[in-house]
């Protein structure tokens, strides 16, 4: 299993996943769209996305963006997309890919990390497997249904 730090050179193995990451939330397919949104985070170097590959293969990835807490005056990361093929799940790659993350944090003397997921997902089994807290008072949200 090799974990590598995505680049525009990987956008062929990042699509077809970030695809079925969006096709999973109920969202329509869209290659094109997935290309161009993947390309601007890319760019504008505003997430950082990691790629898994076994065997040459390109199995998961997870795309971190950066938070600032006002509190604590530190920097964290959110956790906001975490998807692994279907054929690959339970094999550890998920909690690699979780480790990278909280070495990142370690590494740079980041706060934390946040994940916002929905409730029945069952990857909360392994954020919890993971040493993550449910925390009650961040329980509010609005959408902008306007967009």
């Amino acid at each position: 299993m090799i974990i590598t730090k995505a680049t525009k050179t990987h956008l062929e193995n990042l699509v077809p996943l970030f695809d079925g990451y969006r096709v999973f939330y109920r969202q329509k397919s869209d290659y094109k769209a997935v290309r161009e949104f993947l390309n601007k985070r890319l760019t504008n170097q505003d997430s950082i996305i990691y790629l898994v590959f076994i065997d040459d293969v390109a199995v998961g990835f997870m795309q971190l963006y950066f938070l600032l807490s006002s509190v604590s005056m530190k920097p964290m990361y959110v956790l906001n997309d975490l998807y692994i093929d279907p054929e690959y799940r339970n094999k550890g790659v998920g909690s690699a890919l979780i480790d990278k993350a909280k070495s990142l944090c370690i590494d740079k003397s980041y706060k934390g990390i946040v994940i916002q997921t929905e409730n029945h997902n069952p990857a909360q089994h392994l954020y919890q497997r993971e040493g993550f807290v449910k925390d009650v008072d961040l329980s509010f949200f609005w959408t902008n249904y306007i967009t």
